[in-house]
């Protein structure tokens, strides 16, 4: 296995304070400042919470997570019903679930900067949807209105606000009027024990208090309308607070947490100042001093024997000292002691934790266990580094530390002297113990609006709980506590210094094919490779290409013999397609000791997240199409990224990707058309300055063809075509809505492939986006479609002769069908780039 290094955000360290503790994402170890404690302190005198819905990682309001995290102190969490897998990603290829995968971790990052725990429910972000009808019909209403509900149950929020408006349908993102929507009706139904009632051996029913509506000018239409509307159904709240231990305003921080969405292009840049926003009442009682918690008790006297906690930390907030914090130790261990001992386990969970947080700080503790590898397989040994520090003059007794899952003790009775290292280490066998570590929502094949996850118990979790752990058993001032760390991965990095990565279990092997889809645009074979890495030594098995009807692989399977872990061997199969049209799935498979295994790593590696490792399914889509094509060299220019060039590459074309700051006439002289990928004139600066040279090389006899770019979100963005060309937010959705050729005889319809209506089903996801809605005569719309119950839409692909050449423009999400394996949109890309070589071909003749 190829090791890549992720970098942790340094935010982490500076807000310590505000991050939620764990949630299973794997982190260097928090390091506070004495002033970030204080802080920490001041929290746990704070027992109310905060739940934020939503539908998407990036809708959320982060400058109220934040306030309300760090200046209210609450507990805060943002539910966000999908986690985002239907949308673009601006930073590179991965799209569906594994752009849900960095989605989810940014949200993660996001929420360590501000402040906040995230939760999620099963639904499937499935792409845009125009009204909650749609939306509801294809998510499983019953089951996601079931997961809100065990969010509320098993967060227990006293205030519930929703980010969108629930009385608004047809006027946003279908995802969006949803969310808010479910949220007002799981408000009622969390208190009765009568509706999802198998949710109650896990947790019990809860009522909120208040529920709100974060409204703003924008749900009003204009800042004058919002500035002459009645407000006495509104709170607002100054969020701009200011915080002098760090430096920074709420909505500084609020700016930082918003760009850990990187994928989506939220780079934001902090404001200072007061600033203010607003949450209209829709259930409990109004607030009469702008405050959403007046009138809830949100001191320890909620809780039975909570009193006495109380005055031990008004106390520890009062005499607190800033050059010497472990002098809080002692009056620490009492009020955890005595937290130990409450009924109510909700309040015990939460308090014990943040506790256990602040002591560990105070102590200056430093707990590791770490593996001698970033994976493991079953079977397979490993060797435990534990490494124990108190760096207070406090007294501290390690009892013992135990691995988790196997209840192996690795170290006792060790006493822990001030700023003494205390080192052991132990081998380990990795037994069936081990918990899996993979996506626990992408185990098992969902449905398009929904996930798949059966243990209740994991519905809403952001990432697979980190289960193999070690628990460290301490005695501090005479009061026990136990600390649970995970089990993780670290080296040194000649460059970076000390990195962090996740210990991983992994199956004992996996499989790849290189390209997810592959046509055969003549019955003729090809050499498919699959490579085979073993993730344990001395690996042997079979491994053989499971094809669809009609089709034949040979041979039928090779043995497999790998020595090293980490090692990869590449076997190569003829895959032979049957004469006719035919499509299907070719499936790796490897059998060892009487095991299958099926699936395939993959790596996401980015800077600003964790290393990712899934084993997702392993499959490619095979077509067998008859397709022509004229011109052989293209030239791609990538915009946000996507696999369209490997594509491209399957159906016989030479594709050179091309660097914009390259571009001069000569380049582009020898290509036979040039492609402007997704949103390249949103996300690359070059483009404005290299278009009137694309122009040129367009004018001169070569076909560009410009792929679909958002309107408004980055400002007037300036796509340079060659006559007047409006961009909208048109939009089709319905990826089988009827699509109606409007040029049935113009050679995009006609040539090189001829392309009927047939040739638009079985499209995935949508049809398409950002249409134009206006443009000059000198453009000849080829296609119209709509969405149901809409007005035509006849920008989706536009098509204009400049000069000796063509200019095309199209919305269509060519992105996605490609990928996909769809046949009519590779015969219709082909025409596209094909354009114009039809007189060539005459002439020729």
């Amino acid at each position: 296995m190829t090791r890549k290094s992720y970098v942790i955000f340094v935010l982490i360290s500076f807000f310590a304070f505000a991050k939620a503790y764990s949630q299973g994402i794997t982190v260097q170890p928090s390091k506070p400042t004495a002033s970030e404690i204080y802080e920490d302190l001041k929290k746990l005198n704070f027992l109310g919470s905060v739940l934020y819905v939503a539908a998407h990682p990036d809708d959320e309001n982060t400058t109220a997570i934040s306030y309300f995290a760090n200046t209210v102190k609450a507990r805060t969490a943002y539910l966000s019903l999908t986690r985002g897998d239907g949308g673009q990603n601006i930073i590179g290829p991965e799209l569906r679930e594994l752009l849900g995968v960095i989605r989810t971790n940014e949200l993660l990052a996001a929420r360590a900067t501000d402040g906040g725990e995230q939760r999620f429910t099963r639904a499937n972000d499935f792409g845009y949807s125009k009204h909650p009808d749609e939306t509801l019909a294809i998510w499983n209403k019953e089951e996601v209105l079931g997961d809100v509900v065990w969010a509320i149950r098993t967060f227990k929020p006293d205030v519930i606000i929703n980010r969108f408006n629930h009385r608004t349908p047809g006027s946003t993102h279908g995802h969006h009027t949803s969310s808010a929507m479910l949220s007002v009706e799981a408000y009622d139904l969390a208190g009765d024990a009568s509706k999802y009632s198998d949710q109650l051996q896990y947790t019990d029913t809860w009522s909120p208090q208040r529920q709100f509506f974060n409204t703003s000018w924008w749900f009003y239409g204009s800042r004058e309308k919002f500035e002459a509307a009645d407000k006495s159904n509104l709170v607002k709240v100054d969020v701009g607070t200011f915080y002098p231990g760090l430096g920074l305003s709420n909505t500084e921080i609020s700016s930082l947490s918003r760009s850990q969405h990187k994928s989506q292009g939220f780079g934001n840049t902090g404001s200072r100042g007061t600033s203010d926003t607003y949450f209209e009442l829709l259930r409990g009682e109004m607030p009469t001093n702008d405050d959403v918690f007046q009138g809830i008790n949100t001191t320890w006297t909620r809780v039975k024997g909570g009193k006495a906690i109380k005055t031990i930390l008004d106390n520890l907030v009062a005499t607190y000292d800033f050059t010497a914090p472990d002098k809080s130790i002692p009056q620490l261990m009492k009020a955890y002691a005595l937290v130990q001992q409450l009924e109510d386990t909700h309040w015990k969970n939460i308090k014990s934790k943040e506790l256990e947080t602040i002591i560990t700080a105070v102590t200056g503790l430093y707990l590791e266990a770490k593996a001698d590898t970033n994976y493991a397989t079953t079977g397979s040994s490993i060797k435990l580094d534990i490494e124990a520090i108190n760096r207070s003059t406090q007294s501290v007794m390690l009892k013992k530390a135990t691995v988790t899952v196997t209840d192996n003790v690795v170290a006792s009775n060790q006493p822990l002297e001030n700023n003494e290292r205390y080192t052991t280490s132990t081998t380990l066998s990795v037994s069936d113990d081990f918990k899996e570590t993979s996506a626990y929502w992408l185990r098992e094949e969902g449905t398009l609006g929904m996930y798949k996850v059966a243990d209740q118990q994991m519905i809403g979790k952001p990432e697979t709980p980190q289960e193999n752990t070690v628990t460290f058993d301490l005695i501090i001032s005479g009061v026990p506590i136990s600390i649970t760390k995970p089990i993780v991965y670290k080296y040194n990095d000649r460059v970076k210094g000390e990195v962090y990565e996740p210990f991983e279990i992994v199956p004992a092997v996996s499989s790849r094919l290189e390209s997810k889809v592959i046509i055969f645009a003549k019955a003729e074979s090809k050499k498919i490779p699959v490579t085979v890495t073993a993730h344990q030594a001395n690996f042997t098995g079979t491994v053989m290409l499971d094809k669809p009807s009609g089709w034949t692989v040979s041979p039928a399977s090779y043995d497999v013999s790998i020595a090293n872990k980490g090692e990869e061997k590449e076997f190569v199969f003829t895959v032979t397609p049957p004469a006719g049209d035919s499509e299907g799935d070719l499936s790796p498979r490897v059998v060892s000791g009487g095991k299958t295994y099926t699936k395939e790593l993959i790596k996401i590696d980015y800077a600003h997240i964790p290393l990712q490792s899934l084993f997702l399914p392993n499959k490619a889509r095979v077509v067998r199409l008859d397709i022509a094509r004229k011109g052989n060299y293209i030239g791609y220019i990538q915009g946000a990224g996507d696999a369209v060039p490997d594509n491209l590459e399957q159906i016989g074309y030479q594709v050179a990707v091309i660097d914009p700051a390259t571009i001069t006439p000569e380049l582009l002289s020898q290509f036979d058309a040039v492609v402007v990928g997704i949103r390249a004139y949103n996300v690359v600066d070059e483009m404005q300055a290299k278009q009137p040279l694309l122009l040129d090389y367009v004018k001169d006899g070569g076909t560009l063809i410009a792929q679909y770019n958002t309107s408004g979100r980055w400002g007037n963005t300036k796509i340079g075509a060659p006559y007047e060309l409006t961009l909208s937010r048109d939009r089709v959705t319905d990826e089988n809505s009827e699509v109606r050729i409007l040029a049935k005889d113009h050679p995009l319809m006609n040539f090189p492939n001829k392309l009927s209506q047939q040739d638009f089903q079985g499209w995935t996801q949508e049809r398409g986006l950002y249409f134009p809605n206006k443009w000059s005569s000198e453009y000849t719309p080829i296609l119209s479609m709509n969405d149901k119950g809409e007005t035509a839409k006849d920008g989706s692909l536009l098509i204009a002769a400049y000069g000796k050449g063509h200019y095309i423009y199209t919305g269509l999400s060519f992105f996605r069908e490609l990928p996909a394996g769809v046949s009519g949109a590779y015969k219709l890309f082909a025409n596209m780039l094909s354009v114009g070589k039809q007189e060539q071909q005459d002439i020729k003749q």
